[in-house]
């Protein structure tokens, strides 16, 4: 797995980028693939969040996790698929991540910010592997999946 992440100034200091490395990789660890993936994850402000938000999705509100795939994938059951580009690697997309969101949603939830960011950062990168919750048995199907992947990173 390649996984290119970058935290805004303000956030560093605040999320390990071993910890978020450990998260994404307990992703591709439950979906038992053996492809080489690329993906790069992002830690930013409600302002950067809102604006990709309203640039690209035209919803002029911050969120809480949006992800860019570079593909559409499709999922197998507990498994994706791959097409293997000449390179290797399998070039997934980007996940961006609202540290301020994820503050407000963890004290919401009467949780830590590492667990939140954790929820967050699962989330996006099952959207990139093809996931949705765009109907209640996908909304169920991701959920127990990132339950799952979150539960594997606890144990590690």
């Amino acid at each position: 797995m390649k996984l290119g992440i970058q935290i805004d100034k303000k956030f560093q200091g605040l999320v390990k980028k071993r910890w978020l490395r450990r998260v994404v990789a307990g992703c591709f660890h439950t979906q038992s693939s053996g492809a080489e993936v690329e993906l790069g994850l992002l830690i930013t402000d409600d302002e950067t969040v809102r604006e990709l938000n309203r640039k690209y999705r035209g919803i002029d509100k911050p969120t809480d996790v949006i992800s860019f795939a570079l593909t559409e994938e499709k999922t197998q059951g507990d498994s994706f698929s791959f097409v293997t580009p000449p390179d290797g690697l399998r070039h997934l997309g980007e996940v961006i991540v609202s540290y301020p969101q994820a503050v407000r949603q963890a004290e919401e939830q009467h949780h830590g910010i590492e667990e939140e960011i954790a929820l967050l950062v699962v989330h996006g990168t099952l959207h990139l592997l093809g996931y949705e919750h765009d109907d209640p048995a996908n909304e169920q199907e991701m959920k127990a999946l990132e339950e799952k992947v979150l539960f594997e990173v606890k144990k590690r």
